[in-house]
């Protein structure tokens, strides 16, 4: 039964993983047909423009999640009893939610961005009809549910094996004086994405029922700057869960290549508490511009997120230094692919500190130098997780082996995505906007650098998952041997 259960997490640990580096693939080259856009190298309508802008703020961070998501349950499930079922209802969820979104910007015209800012679906209904608008707000909200179902389960899970999720944190070693070392890594970083993005989700969907009602019954209408905060809550917090999910292959990994067991002293389970307390908080960063909202607040938004750099980023940061530090670990595209998003994750994070100091971020922020830092931790530190992972999984499960041409990957990888987001942080020093889909002259090298780059990008990403699909092979082959060896 045991062995059963656990092949079931494999399928759909490798299913999700599956998803996840096809449409990587694809929200990349969207990307860069937006770059090569607005770098005048090729020119396509305004609408399309804002189409695909739709899909790959949305897709992007959808399908990051999708993979930190795995990574999480296939770790958690070595700690606490976990029913597969779980995962699959919110894969399958996530899958119908995605094909609601793709329906509504591809076949109905929507293309409000990933913010779907209250009122602007309604506005975008009377112009081009209410399906879309409706079928990507559902397909959002259905979305939402799938991880919602997840997290709750995760929740009643933890809590029966630890005795309630403050336990799972570590509170009895930070209050209470417990000796020793708090719950495994895997669990605290499970916990902190739970309390978080169940709380940003929630706020999400609180903002995108009001525009359901509103384009159902334009006389129900809602306070715009509400709105906004929610729809910022939620995008914030959902964004960064993707990386507090994806991280726990980092202290899975690192720890199992050197040896050393990644211990959850107080240092590590205070800076842990710290950041659920952050995440919750710092979205009014994004709202610096707005005059109307309450000075503590901004106040708390530039405060607050550069504390947020330091709990968790330096720990872990720190700590893998330290774990590998004198260590006999094994470099392969697994271990060099978590040392480097680390980098990734520090390096993007120093310009999300600037763009969050209010008189920076009046000058900044609706310039590329906010994609530049989002680029930089999401692209060089979460998705590098992800295709990491991927190697370990087919490496742990089946039998895949490493050759020259991974190393050749790894290396195009990280310099061509230096490009990127230098291209864009470069962009934001020069003033050139985001979110337009034309740019002037003296924007467009910019763009043409980091649509180059992403071209580059792109190949090494192909590699990544070609690479991925046939290692899959030797999983299931793995898989049928066990099954075989069980039942004799």
């Amino acid at each position: 039964m045991e062995n059963s259960s656990r092949n079931y997490i494999k399928k759909g640990v490798s299913l999700s993983l599956l998803v996840t580096s096809v449409v990587l693939v694809l929200m990349m080259t969207f990307g860069v047909m937006m770059l090569l856009n607005q770098g005048n190298v090729f020119k396509i309508s305004p609408q399309l423009f804002y189409k695909i802008m739709t899909v790959h703020g949305t897709g992007m961070v959808g399908i990051a999640a999708l993979g930190g998501s795995a990574i999480m349950w296939y770790f958690l499930s070595k700690y606490i009893h976990l029913n597969h079922k779980v995962f699959f209802a919110n894969l399958i969820l996530s899958l119908i939610g995605v094909v609601m979104i793709l329906t509504a910007i591809f076949v109905f015209n929507f293309s409000d961005g990933w913010t779907f800012l209250y009122p602007l679906p309604s506005f975008s209904a009377k112009i081009n009809g209410t399906t879309g608008a409706l079928l990507f707000l559902f397909g959002l909200l259905i979305l939402g549910v799938g991880y919602l179902v997840m997290y709750f389960y995760l929740a009643a899970r933890l809590i029966k094996e630890f005795g309630g999720l403050g336990k799972s944190l570590g509170w009895d070693y930070i209050f209470r004086g417990k000796k020793g070392y708090g719950p495994p890594a895997a669990v605290v970083a499970t916990t902190m994405v739970i309390i978080a993005n169940s709380t940003g989700i929630l706020a999400g969907a609180t903002a995108l029922v009001e525009s359901i009602l509103n384009i159902l019954n334009p006389n129900l209408t809602f306070d715009p700057m509400l709105a906004k905060h929610l729809t910022y809550a939620f995008g914030h917090i959902f964004a960064n869960c993707t990386i507090y999910m994806a991280v726990i292959a980092v202290y899975e990994i690192l720890s199992e290549y050197t040896g050393r067991p990644w211990k959850s002293n107080k240092a590590f389970l205070i800076a842990w508490n710290f950041s659920t307390l952050f995440t919750l908080m710092i979205y009014t960063h994004h709202l610096l511009m707005d005059f109307a909202v309450p000075k503590w607040m901004l106040i708390i938004g530039q405060i607050f997120s550069y504390a947020n750099g330091l709990p968790v980023m330096v720990v872990t940061a720190y700590g893998a230094l330290m774990i590998i530090f004198r260590s006999a670990v094994k470099w392969d595209f697994a271990s060099s692919m978590m040392f480097l998003a680390m980098f990734g994750w520090v390096a993007g994070a120093v310009p999300a500190i600037i763009d969050a100091t209010i008189v920076v971020n009046h000058v900044m922020h609706n310039t590329k130098w906010v994609p530049g830092h989002f680029h930089t931790y999401m692209g060089m530190g979460v998705v590098a997780m992800i295709f990491g992972f991927m190697y370990y999984f087919n490496k742990t499960e089946g039998t895949q082996k490493q050759t020259g041409l991974d190393k050749f990957a790894i290396s195009i990888y990280f310099l061509f995505f230096t490009g990127i987001a230098g291209s864009f942080l470069y962009a934001g020093k020069i003033s050139a906007p985001r979110r337009w889909a034309e740019h002037l002259p003296e924007w467009t090298g910019s763009d043409q650098v980091g649509a180059l780059c992403g071209i580059f990008v792109i190949v090494a990403s192909i590699i990544f998952t070609i690479r991925f699909f046939n290692g899959l092979k030797t999983v299931g082959k793995q898989t049928d041997i066990t099954i075989s060896k069980a039942a004799s």
